[in-house]
């Protein structure tokens, strides 16, 4: 008898533990859900992290709290979610730069990008923006490289640091279009953008979020788009591609991302709930007003994009001796 109530006990741990994930993702989530964004408050991480959480707690029917873990361009916060309980209650909202770029900047990261997460959907894609001060004497791309090539390594780009987005974007720029310019960085995307404004230094690449206003109201001139189509925020501004150098294209990203061993059903619901959320118009069209579009996707195609950027990115990092340890 008692061998025989052993014998039906196993059977029904083992019937459990294989149903377990089928059931976690029935129940999840049970409790509030944390998003870190690994960036302070009021960027375009931030911002999309914040629109997406209060769209997936309706959803639920939980709390979906985003907390601010700012530092080393992004490595903190990925770092802590890294280290985090697989469970589905703690995700990232990383981007480009903490998937993709920084594994090639960073040579002693305590943590390897490529193992540490279990990709959960695209949230939007962010083009940058190629501009310049009004007072340039540049109306397209293909002045300004007329502009750099007069004057070698003179022309300036402000940037919000060495290895971000907005460098990268404008090294993929001099290196296709055979020019040498002037990086000066800052600390942060803002004052890089302030200082164009102040005609202090004569360009740079933002973002369309960070860039629109100033646009609009004439303060800055848009040459051109880095993505590989137009934004809808500016569908008069061509892509580089299109105006100067073809097969541009270079753009930011954000995501949601899962610690490693995050069960898959629980991956594949939080996915799938996000895909729908982002195919909302009312989502979609805040996106476009932040300048993002929208870009849900399975986990396997978000883990391709993560995969092309970080071949496209590091090659460059490499080639241009980029380093930050």
């Amino acid at each position: 008898m008692k061998r025989t109530f052993l014998i039906t006990a196993a059977v029904a741990a083992a019937s459990f533990t294989a149903l377990g994930p089928a059931h976690a993702d029935a129940r999840y989530p049970a409790k509030p859900v944390t998003m870190v964004v690994p960036f302070p408050p009021g960027g375009g991480t931030d911002a999309g992290a914040r629109l997406i959480a209060q769209q997936l707690s309706k959803r639920w029917g939980q709390s979906v709290i985003v907390e601010n873990k700012p530092g080393a361009a992004g490595n903190i916060g990925a770092e802590a979610v890294a280290r985090a309980a697989p469970d589905g209650y703690t995700l990232l909202v990383g981007n480009v730069g903490t998937q993709s770029i920084n594994q090639s900047l960073y040579k002693k990261l305590s943590f390897n990008p490529d193992t540490a997460f279990a990709p959960v959907s695209l949230i939007a894609e962010l083009p940058l923006v190629m501009l310049v001060n009004p007072n340039v004497p540049a109306k397209s791309p293909k002045d300004m490289i007329a502009l750099a090539a007069a004057k070698p390594g003179e022309i300036a780009y402000s940037t919000s640091g060495a290895g971000s987005a907005m460098h990268l974007a404008a090294e993929l720029f001099a290196d296709g279009a055979g020019v040498k310019l002037m990086h000066v960085p800052y600390k942060g995307g803002g004052p890089a953008v302030q200082d164009v404004l102040g005609n202090q230094v004569p360009m740079t690449f933002a973002t369309v979020f960070e860039s629109s206003g100033h646009i609009k109201a004439g303060k800055l001139r848009a040459l051109a788009v880095t993505g590989d189509k137009r934004s809808p925020a500016l569908p008069e501004v061509p892509t580089m591609a299109e105006a100067a150098i073809p097969g541009y294209n270079s753009i930011s990203w954000i995501g949601v991302l899962a610690p490693a061993a995050t069960p898959p059903a629980i991956v594949d619901k939080i996915s799938a709930d996000m895909r729908d959320v982002l195919n909302q118009p009312e989502v979609k069209e805040r996106l476009l007003g932040l300048g993002a579009t929208p870009a849900g996707n399975t986990p396997a195609q978000f883990r391709a994009v993560i995969e092309a950027d970080k071949r496209r990115y590091g090659k460059l990092i490499r080639d241009k001796s980029i380093s930050l340890d």
